[in-house]
């Protein structure tokens, strides 16, 4: 997201977050994770938030993500199709998505624009060491003649910086928006099933619903030949 946009989009989400205090008793402070919010796992099975009600506020996250002024990019791992254990998952994660943000900025003609990642601490030398590299030497693959090509990132301003997802909507909103899109990608993969957990409302109707729904905020060109931009890899 732009940074002028960035406490008015935090306002927003304060908004929403009251509003579903208000109406499911899902309290303001309490981290949402996705997954184990639709498998009513702790800390959420205590609040007694029935089923219909769970997968209404997943819809209602997809609404009010859509209506704000930022661009997603979403990167499936096809682990299917991983056939070497050399095969850097994160890394291949990460570079994927860096590029398409470097595009995103490149594509709107503004030669000063510049951005930063901000993660969840987990992983963050790993991540580090990778955009490091990228700044280095990257190479992308030609879509006009066999090979690749050298074009570094140069927009990136700093190293990933680790902020702890429970103090920040952002994150989580990035970890709802994953967790609608990897469930569409197991449909649209047809490489797994749901977890016997998950609520008989959500199905490939409802899933394909979350994703329409989140459409006006996803960064489409990120994988223009893939519906809702998602970019897979490997590729085939």
């Amino acid at each position: 997201m732009q940074y002028l946009k960035w406490k008015e989009n935090l306002s927003h989400l304060v908004e929403l977050r009251a509003e579903l205090r208000r109406r499911y008793g899902l309290p303001m402070k309490l981290e949402m994770h996705a997954r184990q919010f639709l498998l009513n796992k702790n800390p959420y099975r205590e609040l007694g938030i029935p089923d219909v009600d769970r997968v209404a506020i997943i819809g209602e996250f997809c609404d009010a993500f859509a209506s704000l002024d930022w661009r997603i990019v979403n990167v499936c791992i096809d682990k299917a199709k991983i056939n070497t254990k050399k095969y850097q998952v994160l890394e291949w994660a990460l570079k994927l998505s860096v590029q398409r943000i470097e595009n995103d900025i490149r594509s709107a003609g503004e030669p000063n624009s510049r951005f930063i990642i901000i993660t969840d601490p987990g992983r963050v030398g790993k991540m580090r060491k990778t955009t490091r590299k990228m700044q280095r030497f990257n190479y992308i693959p030609s879509k006009l003649r066999p090979g690749s090509y050298r074009r570094e990132v140069e927009r990136l301003i700093e190293d990933p910086l680790p902020k702890d997802s429970k103090e920040s909507y952002f994150i989580q909103a990035a970890d709802l928006v994953a967790q609608v899109v990897y469930l569409y990608s197991l449909l649209q993969r047809g490489v797994g099933k749901f977890h016997g957990r998950m609520p008989t409302q959500v199905n490939a109707r409802q899933v394909e619903d979350w994703m329409t729904r989140l459409r006006p905020c996803l960064n489409e060109k990120a994988a223009p030949q893939e519906p809702y931009g998602i970019k897979f890899h490997p590729a085939e």
